[in-house]
C-alpha cells in the first residue's frame, strides 16, 4: 500500500529567509511539492491564477471559509489569505509531500487541523542580523523595519509550539538540515504503524 505524503509547515519572521529556503527545498527535493494560496487581492503584473495564488472574488472566498473548505485563512490589510484543504489533501494521497510557507497564527490553525504535520520554525541567527538583512532588502523604510523587528520579537517565542527549529545562518546549511528532517520523518515510527501492524497481524496467522 502506497504511503501518504506529508504535510511540512514552515514558518518564521520575515527577513529569516523561509522564501528562499523553500525554494530550494522544491529544486533539490522531487517528491516535494508548495500549496498554492488563494487570496482575494488583485493578482500583480506577471502573476498567474494557480502558479501564484489562486485569485478569488472575496464572497467565493468568504463561502470557502463557510464550508470549512481552508486549512488556515487570515484577513491581511483587507484581504483574505488562505490555504485550500483539498487541493493539500490530494497531493498528499498521491503519495507526494506537501510545503507550505506560512505565518505562526496560519500555522496553529493547521495544526489543530491536521497534527500530524510536521511544523518547522526557521529562525535567523539574531535580531541584528535580521535587521541588516530586510535592510539590504532596500524595500522598507526605518520605520517599517523597526516595526517588523518588533513582529518578529513577539513572533519568535512562537517558535516553541513547532516540532523542530532551525537557525538560516546560511542558507545551504539550513536547507540541508530540513532536507534532512523531511527524509527522517518518513520513518518516524508514528507513520509507519500501518507496516508494524499488518507485520505482527501476519506473524500472527502464521502461528494460529
Amino acid at each position: 500500500m502506497q504511503q501518504s505524503g506529508i504535510l511540512f509547515v514552515l514558518s518564521g519572521p520575515s527577513g529569516a529567509g523561509k522564501g528562499t529556503i523553500c525554494q530550494e527545498l522544491l529544486r533539490q527535493i522531487p517528491n516535494l511539492q508548495y500549496s498554492v494560496s488563494a487570496t482575494t487581492r488583485k493578482p500583480r503584473l506577471g502573476e498567474t491564477n494557480g502558479i501564484n495564488y489562486w485569485f478569488k472574488e472575496k464572497d467565493e472566498f468568504e463561502e470557502m471559509i463557510k464550508n470549512d473548505l481552508l486549512l488556515e485563512y487570515a484577513e491581511v490589510y483587507g484581504n483574505y489569505y488562505g490555504t485550500p484543504k483539498e487541493q493539500v489533501l490530494k497531493v498528499l494521497k498521491s503519495g507526494k509531500n506537501v510545503v507550505l510557507e506560512i505565518d505562526p497564527q496560519g500555522a496553529m490553525q493547521v495544526k489543530a487541523k491536521f497534527p500530524e504535520g510536521v511544523f518547522i520554525y526557521i529562525l535567523p541567527p539574531s535580531l541584528d542580523e535580521l535587521a541588516a538583512r530586510i535592510t539590504k532588502r532596500g524595500t522598507d523604510s526605518k520605520d517599517s523595519i523597526k516595526k517588523r523587528l518588533a513582529a518578529a520579537t513577539e513572533e519568535i517565542q512562537y517558535a516553541l509550539k513547532y516540532d523542530y527549529v532551525v537557525v538560516n545562518d546560511k542558507v545551504e546549511t539550513a536547507v540541508d538540515s530540513i532536507a534532512t528532517i523531511i527524509s527522517a520523518e518518513k520513518f518516524n515510527s508514528k507513520r509507519r504503524k500501518k507496516i508494524i501492524l499488518n507485520i505482527c497481524e501476519s506473524e500472527k496467522l502464521k502461528n494460529d
